[in-house]
């Protein structure tokens, strides 16, 4: 029974996560700080997609339903609960990385827009304007303002 509930739990948890991956950005439009979570989420989903391999949450599923009594299942999250209902029948490697490129098409369309909504502070912005060289070459050193 707790190997049971705790594989529906894994399961919960995968899909917040997935979610997570797609959405995330545009939660950091109203938090920022969710930034430095997503962004290493994000390339975790997309490598997951681009490399093929299977998710450890999808493993952690699987050794829980075992344990529970029930079969596991082949492939990986997504092949086994999402394609049925998202994706036409057979998942082809081509759709996989498609899939990534997705992911990553999100993301930076969240990223402009939250770089939009939160442009850098003044401050940083007048560091980068006193760092500018003067690279006017008629001037000799010394010889006063003009």
């Amino acid at each position: 029974m707790w190997y049971q509930a705790g594989a529906d739990v894994v399961v919960v948890i995968h899909l917040l996560f997935i979610g997570f991956v797609v959405g995330g950005v545009f939660l950091a439009w109203r938090w920022p700080r969710i930034i430095w979570a997503h962004i290493p989420a994000a390339v975790y989903g997309a490598l997951v997609e681009f490399a093929g391999f299977t998710c450890p949450l999808t493993l952690l599923e699987n050794d829980l339903r075992r344990h529970a009594g029930e079969a596991g299942y082949g492939g990986g999250f997504i092949d086994h609960y999402l394609v049925k209902v998202i994706y036409p029948p057979g998942l082809t490697r081509g759709m996989q990385v498609g899939l990534g490129l997705l992911v990553l098409l999100v993301a930076v369309i969240g990223y402009r827009g939250f770089a939009r909504r939160h442009p850098l502070p003044h401050r940083y912005a007048g560091a980068v304007a006193d760092t500018v060289v003067d690279t006017r070459h008629d001037r000799l050193p010394g010889a006063g303002p003009g």
